[in-house]
């Protein structure tokens, strides 16, 4: 197994060892859907535990139906570890970790998605396909960042960028232009913003930071290194960070004030850090929304002086020529 880096490149799985499965593993609260939480947590996996997440993941509705002794024989290992796959996703027991499963397969059929959703999508597929593919992928990736984001987070991110001075953008790559996305939203309601893609120009703003400005780094797999360079360096000047990333015990994350988390689907040739993109959007226009109604004056006036200052270059209406 592989997990995305920098946004693109892949770290290689710590190799099984029995060494590993003792190390200890980071619980997250069972209110979160089960499926979203195994994803979440697959990098943190090793060993033998690894192997119990990326069973339940290839197949959901096999495994909510599965004993724990057939379980641990499809993930080549033991009962004593699927016990303690249970309890690291939060669950007292087996059963227990089976009636989530069922539950949000359940829930996922209702709702018109596929469970197969990550099968890949062959050269000769049908375009009807492919786009329903895409479409569950996405719609799934919203409903599971809905799931995990946490609302009083946003909050604290809104009333930080509402009062800032000065709001950085940092990203690399795919995450570089959702940062433009972010950036171009915030201009047009009156936030100083900027979005840096080149590291010495980005260190050179992120020098300048200072108390109550705000420093965003955006990184899907939180490893990639300019972007955690730039918050580190707008952090140590005072600024408040925020990051945008799927993975809470990211470098990028532990870094950050604040963290807003997303989800992801993968599917055929749209990995993990290109999946990212829509949810990534999604939770910025959330944060943008949550800024403009903390500032509705200053914004309302901010879109009608800029929807003016650009009227006049909009194509000319009652089939007169344009200017």
């Amino acid at each position: 197994m592989v997990e995305p880096q920098a946004d693109g490149t892949a770290r290689t799985a710590v190799a099984d060892s029995p060494a590993y499965d003792q190390a200890p593993v980071p619980v997250m609260h069972a209110s979160d859907g089960v499926l979203i939480r195994v994803r979440t947590l697959l990098p943190e996996f090793t060993g033998a535990l690894q192997r119990v997440a990326e069973q339940v993941l290839t197949d959901p509705a096999a495994a909510s139906r599965a004993t724990i002794v057939e379980l641990a024989e499809r993930s080549g290992t033991s009962p004593a570890t699927v016990t303690r796959f249970c309890r690291a996703m939060g669950f007292d027991g087996y059963a227990d970790l089976r009636l989530g499963i069922a539950a949000e397969t359940g829930r996922a059929r209702s709702a018109g998605w596929h469970i197969d959703i990550g099968r890949e999508i062959q050269p000769s597929d049908p375009l009807e396909r492919v786009l329903g593919q895409i479409m569950a992928a996405d719609t799934r990736a919203m409903h599971d960042t809905a799931s995990l984001l946490d609302l009083r987070e946003v909050d604290r991110a809104a009333a930080a960028v509402a009062t800032a001075q000065r709001v950085n953008i940092f990203g690399a790559s795919g995450s570089a232009l959702v940062g433009e996305e972010m950036q171009f939203s915030l201009h047009r309601i009156g936030v100083a913003a900027w979005a840096w893609t080149d590291v010495h120009n980005g260190l050179a703003s992120a020098a300048l930071s200072r108390q109550g400005d705000v420093a965003l780094g955006i990184s899907h797999s939180g490893e990639t290194g300019e972007t955690i360079e730039l918050v580190a360096e707008a952090s140590s000047r005072g600024a408040t960070t925020i990051a945008l990333t799927s993975f809470p015990q990211s470098p990028l994350a532990e870094l950050a004030d604040i963290v807003l988390l997303t989800a992801t689907q993968a599917t055929t040739f749209r990995p993990d850090a290109l999946s990212a993109r829509h949810p990534q959007l999604v939770v910025l226009d959330l944060l943008y929304v949550a800024v403009a109604q903390r500032t509705h004056e200053r914004s309302h006036a901010a879109f009608q002086r800029t929807a003016q200052a650009v009227h006049g270059h909009k194509a000319a209406k009652d089939g007169a020529a344009p200017h």
